[in-house]
This record gives C-alpha cells, sequence and structure tokens, in this order.
C-alpha cells in the first residue's frame, strides 16, 4: 500500500483494492444522497488507515423460518413443571410453582390495554378476581410483544419495561407461540458497522441484536440488482465498502440477507436475459443453435480434410519399402 502518497489504495476484499480517492468520491456521492437522513456515513483515519462507518441498510430475504432465543443472555426464567403446563388448566404462582387446587391465586393481568384503561379511569384495583372455572394467565415475560397505544403517555414503570425489550424484527417480540417465524420478505432492517468489518461480523452482529439462534454460518450475504444480478459477498469482502461503491440508491440495489442453500448467483450476462418474455428467449435460443450448427459443420469440414491429409501421408509411408 503506497501511505507515501494521497493515493494510497484501500482494500474492499481479497486481492482488491480502491484508491483512497476514489473511495472518497464514492462517500461523498453517498452521503449527498442521504443528506438530512441517519443513513449518512462518516470517516476518519487511523494510523493512516481510512475508516467509514455508519448504519447499513439490509433486506430480509429468508425462505425458511427463524429461531428467536426464549431469553436474553443475563435473564434466567424458570421453565413450567411438565411441557403441558403453558395450556393446561393447572394452577401457576408468580415463579412458576404449582399451587394446592384447594387456593385459586390471585392473578396480576399485565394486558397493556387493560393497564392504560385502569389508569385513565383512575381505578386503585391493581389485580382481578377470575371466576373458578376460568382457567389462569400466565404472567407476561419481559420478552412478549407489548401493545402501544399512540398518544397516551406511559408511565415510569411501563418506560422501563420498553427499554428491556430486545430489538424487534419489524414490530416483532419473541414470545412462546411465534418463536419461530419468517420475516416478511423484503421488509429492511439496519446495523451499525465499520468498513473493517467483513461480512461474517456483519452477520453475527445482525443476528446478536435480533437474539436470533441460528447459526451466522446458515446465511450470507447478497448484492441483488433490480435488473435480477445477485451477487453474493465473500468471506473477505467488507460489506459496508461493497454498499458505497454500489451507489446509495435502493432502488437499483440492495444487500439480502439469504439462506446460503436457497440463492445462486445470477451474473450480469444471465441477468440480462431474465426479463424478457418468453418468445423473445425463444428467437434467442433458435438463433444460438443455427450459429452452434454453423460452428459444428465449420469444425466438421475442417477435420475432415486434416483426416483426408493424414491418411494420404500414411499411404505413401506404407507404399515406400514396398517399392524397396
Amino acid at each position: 500500500m503506497e501511505y507515501g502518497s494521497c493515493e494510497y489504495l484501500v482494500p474492499c476484499g481479497k486481492d482488491k483494492f480502491i484508491s483512497k480517492n476514489e473511495l472518497l468520491l464514492h462517500l461523498k456521492t453517498y452521503n449527498i444522497y442521504y443528506e438530512g437522513q441517519n443513513l449518512q456515513l462518516r470517516h476518519r483515519e487511523e494510523e493512516g488507515e481510512l475508516i467509514v462507518e455508519g448504519l447499513l441498510n439490509i433486506s430480509w430475504g429468508l425462505r425458511r423460518p427463524i429461531r428467536l432465543q426464549m431469553q436474553d443472555d443475563n435473564q434466567r426464567i424458570r421453565p413450567p413443571p411438565s411441557s403441558s403446563s403453558w395450556h393446561s388448566g393447572c394452577n401457576l404462582g408468580a415463579h412458576g410453582s404449582v399451587l394446592k387446587p384447594s387456593t385459586l391465586p390471585d392473578i396480576h393481568v399485565t394486558d397493556v390495554d387493560a393497564t392504560v384503561n385502569t389508569e385513565s379511569t383512575g381505578s386503585n384495583t391493581g389485580t382481578t378476581r377470575l371466576q373458578p372455572e376460568d382457567p389462569p394467565q400466565l404472567l407476561r415475560t419481559r420478552s412478549d410483544v407489548g401493545v402501544r397505544r399512540r398518544g397516551s403517555s406511559r408511565t415510569p414503570s411501563e418506560q422501563r419495561r420498553i427499554r428491556r425489550h430486545r430489538f424487534s424484527i419489524n414490530g416483532h417480540f419473541y414470545n412462546h407461540k411465534t418463536s419461530v417465524f419468517t420475516p416478511a420478505y423484503g421488509s429492511i432492517t439496519n446495523v451499525r458497522i465499520n468498513s473493517t468489518m467483513t461480512t461474517p461480523q456483519v452477520l453475527k452482529l445482525l443476528l446478536n441484536k435480533f437474539k436470533i439462534e441460528n447459526s451466522a454460518e446458515e446465511f450470507a450475504l447478497y448484492i441483488v440488482h433490480t435488473s435480477g444480478e445477485k451477487q453474493k459477498l465473500r468471506a473477505t469482502d467488507y460489506p459496508l465498502i461493497a454498499r458505497v461503491l454500489q451507489g446509495p440508491c435502493e432502488q437499483v440495489s440492495k444487500v439480502f440477507l439469504m439462506e446460503k442453500d436457497q440463492v445462486e448467483e445470477v451474473t450480469y450476462d444471465v441477468a440480462q436475459y431474465i426479463k424478457f418474455e418468453m418468445p423473445v428467449l425463444r428467437s434467442f435460443i433458435q438463433k444460438l443453435e443455427e450459429e452452434e450448427d454453423r460452428e459444428v459443420k465449420k469444425l466438421m469440414r475442417k477435420y475432415s480434410i486434416l483426416r483426408l491429409m493424414i491418411e494420404q501421408r500414411l499411404e505413401e509411408i506404407s507404399e515406400g519399402p514396398a517399392r524397396l
């Protein structure tokens, strides 16, 4: 790398480099496009190395469901006594202990709608006595879905609960019934990364953000163009640099998270033909077949002539000793 001049090279993948000035021009165009938005990128230099950092938009392109973690890393949840107790009519205490059938516990209903209605009416009752024939309800976990009311003020306890939530995938938090689900195809999320992070590092960061149990080895990042071209980012590539070089407009190209074994790369040459109608494609095939036939006939004539020349030479050689 030529650090002695302003034209030193910035790595953008294995054996791939771009000049610093060219990258800064791309970065300037990128930031002008996102002027006034949080997708603008910043750059700095550390020990002579140019580092770009900021948010990268990634679209969900999964075909199979993903699994969300049941609990956060530092949170312990006691399981129920049996797998059937989640939906059975047994009585559970606040900490998952089984109570005797003769005593019915007071169960605090933590539904957000009920909480908001109770606070607005100024009621002093915080618990609800259920009838014996009604099955008891489980307390909501910290990671369950909360219903938000627009325009309504939240109490300090509600604000603390919301802050404790993990990130949601398009509004989806973990709960016991929907811990396995498929994100909407094409929906967008983002992660804050820098230009020194490789593709595997970005994948792990994204999965950790949403507490996804699946291994990062199952997925890959693809740059998908509107033309149909699909380019897989290698393990040695830097996704943020690749995004800057592709340009800022996501109507032209997007970064997708997809399964490795579900997607095949589509080259630019192949992508040119994807959006043609079938009659046009058939005419292309017909032209190619005709050209192939012409080439085959040309090769057959060429080697037929060579064969005759070789046979004639062999006859001359065989007749030579006989004459002697």
